[in-house]
């Protein structure tokens, strides 16, 4: 298996036979590197999804109830907060500590390995999920027609909850409409959601539209895209989307560190198609009961700038953030960053009123 870590430059051979043979075995160490580079990155990502998947299973807990009010300005906060760990007092007065981790499409539990140990040094509990087909699930990506299959894996963590316990979702990308489409699903489980540059679609729209003004209309993507797989057959029709290695650095990774597109690009695996191009339906009396939170990525490739300013506009939530200098992953790019600002929004009070359909 390989990946751009085994396309090293050629460099130009100048001296005689003797410097051309230290020249050549050079250049067979440095492929044996990038070889065992890009193994290693392979493991690493294999490791992480193991241990994410596991993490998932982690639903009989009980969870601590807030029990006081916290101020949600950052301003009022101690140092430790607003350096993206919380003390003691603020753990005990929060209403949920676990964080469920929605990637978004092609990626896999894996792609948050920096937020969970970041958000775990703060005392929180995140959780980082595979969907249908992705990460190390070994299901069929052919198979997965809807949303409903696509986000079976979420919606069984949040049916297994006690009836007592809320979590906070945090969805990347496409992996916002699986948000959506939980908080329709189950919104008395859920405490608040965050959509990292992602589809905060309106009801009756597609996840696809969010993409739409970049890559161009569904129908016409469908009919004209190179990147579509078939994989039921050239007679039926595309089943998901796999951008080359080039396209994904250039998409989503042009501000990420090289060992994290690396690891991306020996990681990532086929987009399924129909969940993406689902119409989602959302009802003020479930999805629109739960806070939701934006955090906009400033130079970001895949999801411009006015795209995520139209979402917000046309679909306000309570609180929106930007992170400047981030790519499409800000989990990569803008680690920290985007850990201060979940612990900020973990610590906002709620009123009781908006998780009340009644």
């Amino acid at each position: 298996m390989g990946n751009g870590l085994a396309c090293l430059p050629k460099k130009d051979l100048r001296g005689g036979i003797g410097s051309r043979s230290r020249r050549g075995s050079n250049s067979r160490s440095q492929r044996k590197t990038a070889a065992s580079e890009d193994e290693l990155l392979h493991h690493q990502a294999l490791a992480m999804a193991i241990h994410q998947h596991q993490l998932s299973r982690r639903f009989d807990g009980s969870m601590s109830r807030r029990i006081g009010s916290t101020s949600s300005r950052r301003r009022d906060l101690p140092d430790s907060v607003t350096n993206g760990k919380l003390p003691p007092a603020f753990l005990e007065n929060l209403e949920t500590r676990k964080i469920i981790l929605v990637h978004g499409e092609g990626f896999g539990a894996w792609c948050w390995y920096k937020t969970m140990s970041l958000l775990e040094e703060s005392g929180l509990l995140p959780v980082a999920l595979d969907l249908t087909g992705s990460g190390i699930d070994q299901t069929d990506i052919n198979s997965t027609t809807s949303l409903e299959d696509y986000a079976r894996p979420l919606i069984t963590c949040l049916q297994s909850l006690p009836d007592d316990e809320k979590v906070i979702l945090v969805g990347h990308s496409c992996g916002g409409a699986i948000v959506s489409y939980a908080l329709e699903s189950y919104p008395r489980k859920v405490s608040k959601a965050v959509y990292v540059c992602a589809t905060m679609v309106l009801n009756g729209q597609k996840p696809f539209d969010v993409f739409s003004e970049e890559l161009a209309s569904a129908d016409l993507f469908l009919q004209e895209s190179q990147f579509l797989v078939y994989g039921n057959g050239r007679d039926k029709p595309p089943t998901s989307i796999m951008f080359d290695k080039q396209q994904i650095r250039a998409l989503y990774f042009n501000q990420s560190p090289p060992k994290d597109v690396a690891l991306a690009t020996v990681s990532m695996r086929p987009i399924p198609l129909a969940p993406i191009m689902e119409k989602l339906s959302l009802t003020t009396e479930n999805y629109g009961t739960v806070r939701r939170y934006f955090i906009q990525t400033l130079d970001d490739h895949i999801l411009s700038l006015d795209v995520q300013e139209r979402l917000v506009r046309e679909n306000p939530p309570h609180g929106m953030y930007k992170i400047k200098g981030s790519d499409h992953c800000p989990f990569f790019s803008k680690p920290q960053t985007l850990n201060k600002i979940l612990i900020e929004i973990v610590q906002i009070p709620l009123e009781n009123a908006l998780n009340d359909p009644s």
